[in-house]
């Protein structure tokens, strides 16, 4: 599987490989965007405009299927965000790496051992990078929670008895656990099946195309219902917090 590159700077010790993919995957996202509200129109949109709008219009279902769409209308933006990021870093390691050795002999920041491979690496298969999506989470969750309640939020610690605050503090930890080991799970365990069968003797030969790209199809599925899935949790959470009862 992908090595660990390290990067030493002023005394942090950084994953250079996971940062460098995502900021690949950033500026595919950023140009994305920017091609599909390039010619914004009101009357007959084109393809990009579409599939943006159908975007914005899926997420603002979400939140107002969780929550008072006012309250939860800030969120917006955030969230459209957080589900095209995590939907592109998940498959962006079925990717064939296509750098044909230009990079091979360039040292400069580890890059030859970065763009080393025959695919590139989701970010999302790096525990890091989803750990820091889920405190993220928590911490939009906790903030529009005082943000509506004020200190009254931190009430719900206490309730129905004080002996249940030590279940709502485990509950508020184990949320952040659970949204980033499910989606590193099934994102490293897709990376590692992929590289386990483009080592298979003979594989090519005995016409394993099609089931490889049969299983490159369900690798995409499994990445977009996981950036669904934080995105929907994301929002449930941000709504138990802002919920009146």
């Amino acid at each position: 599987m992908h090595e660990t590159i390290l990067w030493e700077i002023g005394g942090m010790t950084l994953h250079g490989k996971t940062l460098v993919m995502t900021w690949i995957v950033m500026a595919i996202i950023i140009a994305f965007v920017l091609l599909g509200a390039r010619h914004l129109t009101s009357g007959k949109p084109g393809k990009m405009q579409n599939v943006l709008e159908w975007m914005v219009d899926f997420v603002r279902k979400l939140i107002s299927d969780n929550m008072d769409y006012e309250k939860g209308k800030p969120l917006l933006g955030y969230l459209v965000t957080l589900i095209l990021f995590v939907f592109v870093s998940n498959v962006f390691g079925l990717i064939p790496n296509f750098t044909f050795g230009l990079l091979h002999n360039v040292e400069f920041a580890k890059l030859n051992e970065i763009f080393h491979g025959a695919a590139l690496m989701s970010p999302t298969a790096d525990i890091n990078t989803t750990m820091a999506l889920a405190l993220m989470t928590m911490g939009l969750v906790i903030s529009m929670g005082i943000k509506h309640k004020g200190s009254h939020y931190f009430h719900h610690f206490l309730e129905p008895y004080k002996i249940f605050a030590v279940i709502h503090v485990i509950d508020l930890l184990s949320k952040p656990m659970t949204l980033a080991f499910r989606l590193f799970g099934n994102i490293y365990a897709g990376e590692v099946l992929i590289g386990v069968i483009l080592m298979l003797p003979g594989w090519w030969v005995l016409g394993g195309i099609l089931p490889d790209a049969i299983w490159l199809a369900f690798s995409i599925f499994i990445g977009a219902i996981q950036a669904f899935v934080f995105t929907v949790l994301t929002t449930a959470y941000v709504a138990q917090a802002v919920a009146e009862d």
